[in-house]
């Protein structure tokens, strides 16, 4: 029998997996009436490309952008309405995956020189998806600003459905960037194609359910149900899937993500050649990482202490929040051999970050691109 998203909300409530919130269950119905358009509406014949290069743009119902501050619960909430939307023709992806999609995307399209590269990378989405869930929507460079712009504009002509989240509403995005008055028209598309819904809470769930709780565990193979635990209710018992980021050309995976939360152990990031476009990445799409199993670190495994370093230089400077199980306290994880008095400032770090009010403040401002 099919559940509302008001009872599956209800149900995870009383299991104990969510904790209810009036701001959130205000959400429900505008992405219950999105998700009756979309399973109750025949897909057009031929796919959804007959919008996109057709006479008459596709009619839809209006898309959702859901912003709020960080820990509100909008990546839960389009979590659950992407996960329950019973319809074949959908993704969920993080902004900043996306992006680097659809520049790989422009950039094959010019190598084989096709005149507006953006044009296939569009027909393709516009051919496999009905629905497009972004998680994190923020604009950091012209460049993406003139991208999405157009792209988004193909995407509302062939009727697909977007629904996005992010930390600030429409009018703040590139704020102060350069030549952002080029920006502006799709501000105005943004108002005019979706509702524009903000979550008013009070809580903060990521820090509420982390302040005060150890978040530190050491020695780590004691651990692991403790951190199972606390992955359980940071996604509200999601089991999590692969993240995969496109990075200069490749991908970086993390083997777990869900509802902003990344898990992964230190083998699988600091083992392996990732460098520091790889952790800003990862930095980027995660408003929390779960780190497993950092061993003892010395001269013999120099190369991958030396990207820990990294990691954690890139999680501190955009504010995630980290839960680690490690050999031992920071101070004591690298004692001896090359690198380990440069170590000590990395273990100041990271007691910092185990601090209980650390990262409740916002990362720092977009970055906005000013003229030379």
């Amino acid at each position: 029998m099919r559940q509302t998203l008001s009872e599956i909300y209800e149900t995870r409530v009383s299991e104990g997996l969510l904790r209810p919130d009036p701001a959130q269950k205000a959400v429900l119905p505008l992405l219950e009436e999105l998700r009756l358009w979309l399973e109750t509406t025949p897909a057009r014949k031929g796919g959804f490309l007959s919008g996109l290069f057709g006479k008459a743009p596709v009619q839809g119902p209006k898309g959702l952008y859901l912003w709020g501050g960080v820990g509100r619960g909008k990546s839960m909430m389009m979590d659950l309405f992407t996960e329950a939307t019973a319809i074949p023709e959908k993704r969920r992806v993080h902004f900043h995956a996306f992006m680097q999609e659809i520049h790989h995307g422009m950039h094959e399209a010019r190598q084989k020189g096709v005149e507006d590269p953006l044009a296939p990378v569009a027909a393709k989405i516009t051919k496999e998806l009905r629905l497009l869930a972004f998680d994190e929507m923020q604009i950091t460079d012209i460049t993406d600003a003139m991208i999405v712009g157009r792209l988004f504009e193909k995407l509302f002509a062939a009727g697909v459905v977007i629904v996005t989240t992010s930390n600030r509403p429409p009018e703040d995005l590139y704020k102060n960037g350069l030549n952002r008055q080029l920006f502006l028209p799709f501000i105005a598309m943004l108002g005019e194609k979706m509702t524009v819904h903000e979550i008013v809470s009070a809580n903060d769930y990521r820090q509420h359910r982390l302040k005060g709780a150890q978040v530190w565990f050491q020695p780590a193979g004691s651990s692991r149900g403790q951190i199972d635990a606390i992955w359980k209710d940071l996604t509200g018992g999601a089991a999590g899937a692969p993240l995969r980021l496109p990075v200069n050309g490749r991908e970086v995976e993390l083997p777990r993500f869900a509802n902003g939360v990344g898990r992964a152990s230190f083998y699988d990031l600091c083992a392996r050649p990732l460098g520091a476009a790889d952790f800003l990445a990862i930095a980027a799409a995660c408003r929390v990482l779960i780190l497993d199993d950092i061993p003892q670190l010395s001269a013999s495994n120099y190369n991958e202490a030396k990207r820990f370093v990294t990691l954690v230089d890139a999680l501190y400077e955009a504010k995630v929040r980290l839960i680690a199980s490690a050999a031992d306290e920071p101070e004591r994880l690298y004692n001896e051999g090359t690198g380990a008095f440069e170590f000590e400032r990395t273990a100041s770090r990271l007691r910092e970050m185990q601090d209980a009010a650390w990262g409740t403040e916002e990362p720092g401002e977009e970055h906005s691109e000013t003229q030379a």
